[in-house]
């Protein structure tokens, strides 16, 4: 059986440090929210409006986001 393709292009992966020292990794980022590949400022306000959204929710809240990498495919 073959295996399927990786959807690419559609979402972009961040690891995601917090202040306060914790690690979120392959935070998911839609493309079509982004200027090009290396646009963190529109990546870090997608994922402090996921984190927002996902507090809401939760009822706890997350720390501010610290640095933003993208992760690097194999």
């Amino acid at each position: 059986m073959a295996r399927k393709k990786p959807m690419d292009g559609e979402f972009i992966a961040f690891n995601v440090v917090y202040e306060d020292g914790s690690l979120s990794s392959n935070r998911k980022v839609p493309t079509s929210a982004l200027d090009g590949l290396a646009d963190t400022s529109s990546a870090k306000a997608v994922i402090e409006a996921q984190d927002r959204d996902i507090a809401e929710k939760s009822g706890r809240p997350r720390g501010r986001v610290k640095t933003l990498e993208r992760v690097k495919r194999k």
